[in-house]
């Protein structure tokens, strides 16, 4: 009785805070709910006959997220936080909203990762990738790192872990489970020729010796090997093979898993938009689904808001892709180059709480392949002359910049540059990404975010 008084409430509060904000208010309910009941999340996750999935990254998870739910949809009935509010109050949110869920499906940020984990006792637990990212709010990686650790060792012996055995922080953090299924990619020739300048996790995590690339994928992502003690990458479990890149339209692979191989193709491009594919197939084999599910529903998915979304305005279009640390910056500026580097781009760089307050990480992207092609960069957001003065010490001349900190007038000047028929490239930090939608809503061209996700 007492819990359905507090559902009760937290209910009424999330519609008036929905109607008041029109359309937002997605975390208040389960802020209510935490607030008054600290044992109400682990009691309505142990509601749901088919248990949880928990998925976290530090670059993807959305996506991983929502093409996992796009895959098990059809098998299962959801309660999945599609709106991406991924801490303790997001999941109670959705877990209060969604009524007659058979399993739960939920992203899961990495500092929050611990905690949820342990309200809601998932029956398997996705961990994608760890990059460097706001410093100022999680710290180092090893940090981040040690508290999944602490997480997964907690798990009940029952859940399985699937993790990127090509990620060695995180291929070390599963050497004691009895559950684990490992994914990576297996296809030299879509490789690096070296580890990017940034990437993150060079030195074994056993012995501290150098580790060796036989190939990189996406920042320190790939097949490694310590010379030193020996540690190395874990034998693929699911694997994608015969990697096909098309420009910035599609990727397509061959999944490799214990059931079979299955080619399947993604309408979104990019070695990065693989591995969340790739991911959310490792995850979806795990809680039951076939090779026919994952085919079917990765060739139904379309990209997460903001995320590689091309956005038609009028006679020109804008393609949006969200950057938020070096790893994923540079793999959207190597995706983008690779489909034909823009003519025209407008980049916006905020340091709002959940951006990340410190900028610095500008400085590591590899920004320098989009400098041959473009003509013209329009530097935008609360940080836009950082991100000038950052764009001129690479290389693009002085002219070539414009700096117009307020984001309805970068983008429209962004459109009148490109033209008819053009499109521009939108790189936005992730507030920034959330206005610019906002003001694209406003103009009745999107449907507001939560609205696309429900």
């Amino acid at each position: 009785m007492r819990l359905a008084l507090e559902i009760a409430l937290a209910r009424t509060a999330g519609r008036l805070s929905r109607l008041a904000a029109r359309g937002g208010g997605t975390t208040l309910p389960g802020k209510i709910l935490a607030r008054i009941d600290a044992d109400a999340i682990s009691t309505l996750a142990g509601r749901l006959p088919e248990g949880a999935a928990l998925i976290s990254a530090t670059n993807g998870k959305t996506t991983t997220a929502s093409m996992a739910a796009e895959i098990l949809g059809r098998r299962f009935r959801l309660a999945h936080n599609r709106a991406g509010a991924n801490l303790v109050s997001g999941v109670a949110s959705t877990l209060l909203e969604t009524k007659g869920a058979a399993l739960g499906l939920f992203e899961v940020d990495e500092g929050a990762f611990p905690e949820i984990a342990r309200q809601v006792r998932p029956r398997a637990v996705c961990l994608a990738n760890l990059f460097r990212d706001q410093l100022d709010r999680y710290g180092e990686l090893e940090i981040i790192a040690e508290r999944w650790r602490g997480a997964v060792e907690a798990l009940p012996e029952s859940a399985i872990v699937v993790v990127n055995a090509d990620d060695p922080l995180l291929a070390s953090l599963t050497s004691a489970r009895p559950r684990v299924l490992h994914f990576g990619l297996d296809d030299p020739r879509v490789a690096r020729e070296r580890l990017p300048h940034a990437a993150d996790s060079k030195y074994c995590v056993a012995c501290g010796a150098p580790y060796v690339y036989a190939a990189a994928y996406v920042g320190h992502l790939g097949e490694f090997r310590c010379p030193g003690c020996g540690n190395a990458r874990p034998t693929l479990d699911v694997a994608a093979r015969d990697v096909r890149l098309d420009g910035l339209e599609s990727a397509s692979f061959t999944l490799v898993t214990p059931a079979g191989n299955r080619l399947v193709n993604v309408r979104l491009p990019g070695l990065y938009n693989v591995y969340n594919a790739l991911a959310a197939s490792a995850l979806s084999l795990a809680l039951g689904a076939g090779l026919d599910d994952i085919e079917a529903g990765l060739a139904r998915f379309r990209a997460a808001f903001g995320r590689f979304e091309r956005i038609q305005m009028g006679d020109r279009a804008a393609l949006m892709l969200l950057i938020k640390n070096p790893a994923g910056a540079n793999e959207a500026v190597r995706t983008l180059v690779a489909g034909g580097p823009p003519r025209h781009a407008v980049i916006a760089l905020n340091d709002e709480i959940a951006d990340g307050r410190d900028v610095s990480w500008i400085w590591d992207v590899d920004f320098e392949p989009l400098l041959a092609g473009l003509e013209t960069l329009v530097a935008s957001g609360s940080r836009a002359e950082e991100l000038a003065l950052r764009f001129k010490y690479g290389g693009l001349e002085a002219e070539r910049i414009e700096l117009l900190p307020d984001l309805t007038r970068a983008l429209d000047r962004g459109l009148e540059l490109t033209g008819p028929a053009g499109e521009l490239a939108v790189l936005p930090t992730y507030t920034a990404m959330l206005a610019f939608r906002k003001i694209i809503g406003d103009r009745g061209l999107v449907r507001p975010y939560w609205e696309a996700a429900a």
